[in-house]
This record gives C-alpha cells, structure tokens and sequence, in this order.
C-alpha cells in the first residue's frame, strides 16, 4: 500500500541548441530523491533517457525537476548551467540526510541548495579567469506530499496546465518583469523591450541571493510546465498549453515546442521539462478531484524564507564539492 504522499510523475525534458548559437548553455534536472537517481543532459547517450525517470512512483523523499539558461563568456555559461544541476542535487542530497538540516522543511532545504549552489558557482568564477562573470538561471519545482514548492532565480519559468487553463507560476525576475508588475508596460510591450535580457538575478552572480519560493497544491492530472527563455520568449502559455495537450507523449510535447520556437528564428538555445502527476485510484478522492474548483489565484502562496535557516553551513559541504570536481 503506497504511503499517502505517494503518486506516479510521468516526464520528459529535451535541451536543444537552436539555429543560430554554437553550443548550448542550457540544461534541466530530474531528480529522484528517494532513489537519488538522476537525469541530466549529462547523464544520457544517444539522446536516450532513462526509462525508470520517465515515469516513477514518487516515494517519501520526493523530486526536484529544473531547468538553468547559463550565460557568460567561452563555455563560461554551460559550465555554469552544469554546475547549477549538478551542486543542487547533490546539495539536496546531504541535506536530507544530515541530522542537522533535516529538521527543516522540504521547501526551505530547496531553497538552501540553491543558495549553496550560488556559493559555489560564485567562488569558481572568482578562482578561475576562464569562468568570469559567468551565471545562470535556475526554476526548480519540488514536488512532495502533493504540493509543488516552485523555486526561482532568473527569468526561466515554470507553468501549470490545469483543466484546460494555463497559469505562469513563477515572476521572471528581469528588468521587464519588473516594469509590467509594476505596472509601467504591458506583456506585449515587455516582449518588444530593448532591455528584455537584463535579468536581476542569476547563481554566481555575487555570493549573496534571494531565492523566490512560492506553493500550491497539486491536483490529480496536472501538468507543470519548465522552460528557458528560448521557449517562452516565442510563445505564450496558452500556445505552450495547446500544444502540450495535443501531445500524444511528453516527449512529442517537448519536440513540438522546441520545433515551433525554431520555426520562429531559434536565436537562443531552447530547454523545455513537462511532467504530469497522478495519483492513481488509491490516493484519489473528492477533495483531490482535478474538477475541484479553486480560486483564481490557484491556491499560490510565498514562502517567506525561515529564520531559523542559516546563511552560512559548514564548509565542508562546498569544499566536498571542490574536490569532487577536481576528481
């Protein structure tokens, strides 16, 4: 009998370089935390992921699915990309089974990973002349007990699609994002914008960050949508959505998205993760009901970060990861 936080996720993510760079910057990050198994454009060959990530039974521990846009000089921003999945899932990792940082809550052990990540990023781009000023978006949604914890760095996004509706989750922290919350431009004028690349934040670009953390509560069937600018800057949510459900497998959803945003131009390089959850007839029930009405904010919520969650952690946790590298 599955524990009652358990439910199956069905995924897929698909990185592509796009017509017009020479590499490709991005990466994404599926991450089982109960199995600690992992897929990253790294992990796979011959453009064949694992079948096990692809749909698994979510356990106790949860799972951490991103998407990172790297930018900075030479291969300055791929490595940054890298870095970013890489040191948060490892992060993530330690933390869950660390007796002293354990206790704190799932979300704020996310949002800590991400800070130590930043840390670390931000150290190898002081150490090394090659890696200077390099940085990189990171989305992530940590999904556990039927609650998505959506983290955000950057102007990637997260989407959920919900009964035939979409809903942007995450606020792109960028100079245009800005402006339209503030009500100063509208969307269509953000998209025209001469300064729609200027983000405010990214991991490592300086030692200190203020990860964004909001909540919701899943529903039976929902699709949650991750993707780099390369993807939302050549189309709406409500195009990304008809797509997805049109789909006849993520994976189909992915390579049509990826193909309409090369078809209108490709400039930049183009990462896209779906996954849809399900809780199966033994965890679902009238209160989980995808028809179940909520309010026009969906149920979204920010979690203010918690005091009691240190700024600094034990070195060792950085230096760990020094070493492996250097390995």
């Amino acid at each position: 009998m599955p524990e009652e936080n358990e439910f199956n996720i069905t995924v897929y993510a698909k990185t592509d370089v796009g017509l017009v760079r020479s590499g490709n910057e991005d990466s994404f990050l599926v991450l089982n935390l109960s199995t600690a198994d992992t897929w990253t454009p790294e992990t796979i060959k011959d453009d064949s992921p694992p079948p096990h990530l692809q749909r698994f039974n979510q356990g106790h521990y949860g799972s951490i699915l991103a998407v990172t846009d790297g930018m900075g000089g030479a291969l300055a921003g791929e490595v940054a990309s890298r870095l970013a999945v890489e040191s948060v899932r490892d992060r993530c990792l330690e933390l869950q089974s660390s007796p002293e940082y354990s206790k704190f809550s799932f979300p704020e052990r996310l949002r800590l990973a991400i800070e130590l990540a930043n840390l670390y990023i931000h150290y190898q781009s002081l150490s090394n002349s090659e890696y200077t000023g390099m940085g990189a978006t990171f989305t992530a949604v940590g999904l556990k007990g039927r609650t998505a914890y959506f983290a955000q760095i950057g102007d990637s996004r997260a989407y959920v699609i919900r009964n035939g509706k979409v809903r942007q989750i995450t606020k792109d922290q960028s100079l245009v994002g800005q402006l339209v919350a503030a009500g100063h431009i509208t969307e269509e004028e953000a998209e025209q914008h001469t300064y729609k690349n200027v983000i405010l934040q990214a991991l490592g670009a300086s030692p200190y960050i203020n990860v964004a953390v909001d909540t919701m509560p899943l529903l039976d069937g929902d699709t949650l949508v991750l993707c780099s600018d390369g993807l939302s800057n050549k189309m709406k949510g409500e195009e990304i959505m008809e797509i997805v459900r049109h789909s006849e497998s993520h994976k189909a959803g992915c390579e049509g998205l990826i193909r309409l945003a090369n078809d209108r131009g490709g400039e930049d390089n183009i990462t896209t993760l779906l996954a849809r959850v399900e809780y199966g007839p033994q965890l679902r029930d009238d209160k989980e009901s995808p028809t179940r009405p909520l309010d026009d904010n969906w149920g979204v919520e920010s979690l203010e970060r918690d005091p009691d969650l240190p700024y600094e952690v034990d070195v060792t946790l950085i230096d760990d990861e020094a070493d492996a590298q250097e390995r």
